[in-house]
């Protein structure tokens, strides 16, 4: 069988409305095979205000649970425009989830022959059957980070009701982090700038925090796995360039799904998540819907940070409004932040802000007082004994469903 030539980017961005037309693997330049992947689309919540729901949007009976409570049944959205790199130390792995309607199937798609070690399994902490687990984030009037409280000074509630925590910690815990880059054609000219800035946040991660690199554009690419090697990481974010449209959703909704993934090797180790995405527009060609996204963001323990850049062409738009309110939603319910910066310039800044905040967080832990596994929506709050400081932290979480 002959061999296809590998496109350049400016080709495949011409051909993306074209993509979701079902097709079998095909050879790519480097020898790999493209794989079709077909995701699982989770039902959700309809938006409120001018956010657009895809008509592409493709739903299920069941909503996927990361504890694994339901199966998943029903359609599925297929993506086929997703696709492993080869990075410069050798082959990238795609572990993207796979759904087939038969059922769910994980595999890493690797492109060449060499075959790497296996990856060793890193911990990850999560709302358990008994525990729940919150981030939390205080902050005084003027923004600046409070670190010096201690547990008789935080009253957290659930659904109204005063919990008992069980578990504290002001230490700065481990994180597994994916650092997400818009690489559509809009990015073109501020590219290098947008490179830089992430580079210097990869290199303010510690020795025990994990962080992988995607970029998206009308694919979306794993650049590199989960690593603690800062050097890694910047070659990857160097390998990113401007081409095509924006998956914003795609991109969110499969960083989630490998974070997902990450597993403690003890029952007490514990290791924060969380996704930094940096974007310039609204989602023109995902097949994952926004409603889908946010389900599954609401069903994660993974804080999402949100970089959205103003153009001066598109300030004010209705695309830009509705990227804005997906943005700020999905920050808002898992307890992260959303910045809307107005130039490039001020992306070093923000990075580092949220570095900032990563290293200043408090973990609280606590078994609710509500026994029922019954897979409904919870709502925390979480409140200091000090005057004037505020306290952030996800939204919620589903309670546990019965087997």
């Amino acid at each position: 069988m002959p061999r296809h030539r590998a496109r350049p980017r400016h080709e495949r961005s011409r051909r993306a409305p074209n993509r979701s037309a079902a097709r079998p693997d095909v050879p790519t330049g480097n020898g790999a095979r493209r794989r079709r992947i077909a995701l699982a689309v989770p039902p959700g919540v309809r938006a409120p205000g001018n956010a657009r729901a895809s008509g592409r949007d493709r739903r299920l009976d069941d909503a996927p649970r990361l504890d694994g409570a339901r199966p998943i049944r029903g359609g599925r959205a297929v993506i086929p425009a997703i696709s492993p790199r080869r990075t410069g130390s050798g082959p990238a792995t795609l572990a993207c989830l796979v759904f087939l309607a038969a059922g769910v199937v994980a595999g890493p798609v690797r492109a060449g022959a060499q075959t790497p070690a296996p990856q060793r399994q890193v911990p990850s902490f999560r709302s358990g059957v008994d525990i729940v687990s919150v981030n939390v984030t205080v902050t005084d009037p003027a923004g600046r980070y409070i670190t010096d409280l201690d547990l008789d000074e935080f009253a957290v509630f659930e659904d109204g009701v005063q919990q008992e925590p069980s578990f504290f910690t002001r230490s700065q815990l481990p994180i597994a982090l994916a650092l997400l880059i818009d690489t559509s054609a809009s990015m073109e000219r501020r590219m290098q700038t947008a490179q830089e800035a992430a580079i210097g946040f990869a290199h303010r991660l510690r020795p025990q925090d994990l962080a992988s690199v995607i970029d998206f554009d009308s694919r979306v690419n794993i650049l590199e796995g989960f690593t603690n090697e800062s050097d890694r990481l910047e070659r990857a974010i160097r390998r990113t360039a401007a081409g095509g449209s924006t998956s914003l959703h795609n991109a969110i909704y499969i960083s989630l799904k490998e974070l997902s993934k990450i597993r403690a090797r003890t029952p007490d180790e514990i290791r924060r998540q969380s996704i930094v995405v940096l974007s310039d527009g609204e989602d023109t060609s995902s097949l994952v819907g926004f409603n889908e996204v946010l389900e599954l963001a609401k069903r994660s323990e993974t804080a999402i940070y949100a970089i959205g850049l103003r153009t001066r062409e598109h300030r004010g738009s209705r695309g830009f409004q509705e990227a804005e309110f997906v943005l700020r939603q999905l920050s808002r319910e898992t307890g992260g932040r959303a910045f809307f910066p107005d130039s490039i310039d001020e992306l070093t800044g923000i990075y580092g802000q949220i570095a900032d905040e990563l290293s200043s967080q408090y973990t609280i832990g606590y078994t609710s007082k509500n026994p029922l596994h019954d897979g409904q929506w919870r709502r925390v709050i979480v409140q200091t004994a000090r005057d004037n400081l505020t306290a952030r932290t996800k939204q919620g979480y589903y309670a546990p469903a019965s087997q």
